[in-house]
């Protein structure tokens, strides 16, 4: 990847490396001793010498076990999942492509009775089935629901009364050796039961994986097929990370034309539930003394200046709270303007007052250094303007709100003389950049994006900021860049105006820290390779909390088998 140099680009990459660095420090432990959490208030597993089992029922009985032991550890737990779906239809160049998006997010209770709570008002009230029926129209509405079930083979009934398990072989996923077993409901065991593969960790057997679908399938309903993977980001547990979903079929002669790919994402494990009453226990007030050359108060402009400060300090630390924000690094604290990742998928920025905020989502699809200079050299264009937004946060009492009414409570939208204004200022500070040769590529992502806009509008949907684009897909934002881009052709294989999404963040579902993705450059060997702004499957590379390398003993099972009982 290019070195990204323009100054801000540097201050949000540098924060971005810097907020990932603060999380729980990782130190592999000795097999025979236990581990300490590095997080206050967590209660980890108890960890043992590898042992080699006896037998594939030995094996399976520890599944069973590990299990449920993660559904009592999470079950105080209600973390952020987040589903983006694409609607697919056929193109003869293309491939599958999308027609229609759709966009969830809500707060997901992961108590005895798995429930989520939804940030969009417009979902505030669904169903508690795996996917919604069929309409009298017969179009499929999709039930939010349905994408967060898969956090967990089976919440009731994961046991060896409901399911046969077969051993199949051992796989490596990344550094981690896992064994793999099928998974299939006995005989009138009941509805909604897992079928499908898991992949078990060959250490303390815990599951990392699970693939396949829901069985039988209910009358006037679907149960999707899901690829779920989990990551060891506490001592003891594998935590449900990311949930990828695929149905339809566009081979010739199939009758099944209704087709999708979805995204759920899962995070926010840590935000709130660990008491943090401990970082008062060592308080130490020491005497001090004002060393200014001239005590006084401030004059009405430093005055003002303060208040939007406090107002802006208050919005950063509630988007955070509701784990919205990824957590800043060393570099925003002395930098002018601060740049931060919001961890959803829309495609949105917004500032309030010398914070910058970029959607993970617009990170994840931007081309290259040009791009985001662009993208935020508009926000910086509303910041030297002083186009000021949300003072009247400087008032604690209105942060008083529930994280799920996040959306009606904060607005940070400009009028359309700002944003004109703000247009026109950045293209002014950029052609007085290092990239007023480059931005081309700027203007070639507007046009991929205006290409695609019909059919992406809930990815097109700001929540808190002004959209990139009007009702009719047709783009808004910095649209002078436009006029001087290279001509959109989707056919070029060397031209690639927009990126999938997942192609440059990584977020740890635990703490909400974000990093670079560090992925080695992929040739492309034709036009469908290229995916712009496209849902594709999860395949993180799995290694152990505090290991650098796999280095598990030989503890697998001898030979193949059944368990069944």
């Amino acid at each position: 990847m290019q070195r990204w140099g323009w100054f801000l680009t540097a201050s949000l990459l540098l924060g971005v490396s810097a907020g990932a660095q603060q999380g729980p420090a990782k130190s592999a432990q000795p097999a025979a001793v236990q581990p300490v959490s590095a997080t206050p208030g967590i209660a980890v597993a108890p960890q043992s010498v590898p042992r080699t089992p006896v037998s594939i029922d030995q094996v399976v009985d520890q599944i069973i076990e590990r299990e449920h032991g993660l559904m009592t550890f999470l079950k105080n737990r209600t973390p952020l999942v987040e589903t983006y779906l694409q609607n697919l239809t056929p193109d003869q160049k293309m491939g599958a492509v999308p027609k229609e998006d759709h966009y969830f997010l809500g707060r997901l209770d992961m108590s005895d009775i798995i429930d989520r709570r939804d940030y969009l008002a417009k979902q505030t009230s669904f169903q508690q089935s795996l996917m919604g029926g069929v309409t009298k129209l017969f179009r499929i509405q999709y039930q939010p629901m349905g994408f967060s079930w898969m956090v967990f083979v089976d919440r009731q009934n994961f046991d060896r009364n409901h399911y046969d398990f077969h051993y199949v072989h051992r796989e490596f996923l990344g550094e981690v050796r896992t064994l793999v077993f099928e998974v299939t409901p006995k005989k009138n065991a009941g509805t909604g039961l897992f079928q499908g593969q898991i992949w078990v960790e060959d250490q303390d057997y815990n599951i990392v994986r699970l693939n396949g679908t829901y069985v039988p399938r209910p009358k006037n309903a679907f149960y999707f097929h899901m690829d779920s993977w989990r990551l060891n980001l506490v001592p003891g547990y594998w935590i449900p990370s990311y949930i990828y979903s695929e149905e339809g079929d566009f081979s010739y002669g199939s009758k099944d034309k209704q087709a999708f790919k979805a995204q759920s994402r899962i995070w926010g494990y840590d935000v709130m539930k660990d008491s943090r009453d401990d970082e008062l226990t060592d308080l130490k007030v020491e005497a001090v003394k004002d060393e200014s050359a001239v005590a006084q108060d401030l004059s009405p402009l430093e005055a003002q200046r303060a208040w939007q400060q406090q107002a802006e300090d208050n919005v950063v630390e509630r988007l955070q709270r509701a784990a919205l924000l990824a957590p800043s690094g060393d570099v925003d604290k002395v930098l002018q303007v601060r740049a931060r990742v919001m961890v959803t998928y829309p495609l949105e920025t917004f500032s309030v007052g010398n914070t910058i905020v970029i959607s993970r989502g617009l990170l994840d699809t931007l081309p290259d250094e040009a791009s985001l200079a662009a993208v935020l050299c508009h926000e910086l264009a509303h910041i030297v303007l002083g186009h000021n937004l949300g003072s009247k946060f400087a008032f604690n009492d209105r942060m008083l709100f529930s994280d799920e009414s996040t959306y009606q409570n904060f607005g940070f939208r400009h009028n359309p003389d700002e944003e004109a204004a703000a247009d026109a200022k950045a293209v002014e500070l950029l052609k007085n950049s290092p990239y007023a040769q480059k931005l081309g590529s700027a203007g070639l992502y507007l046009k991929q994006l205006q290409a695609r806009g019909l059919m992406l509008s809930a990815l097109l949907t700001a929540h808190l900021g002004n959209n990139l684009s009007d009702s009719k897909g047709q783009i808004t934002r910095l649209s002078a860049l436009m006029g001087s881009a290279p001509t959109l052709d989707e056919s070029k294989l060397d031209q690639i105006a927009a990126l999938p999404l997942g192609g440059r963040i990584k977020l740890d579902p635990w703490g909400d820290h974000v990093e670079m993705i560090k992925a080695a450059a992929v040739s492309y060997t034709s036009v469908r390779d290229k995916m712009p702004f496209e849902v594709t499957p999860f395949f993180p590379r799995l290694t152990r909390l505090g290991s650098g390398a796999a280095t598990t003993a030989e503890n697998a099972p001898a030979q193949d088998g059944n368990a069944t009982k």
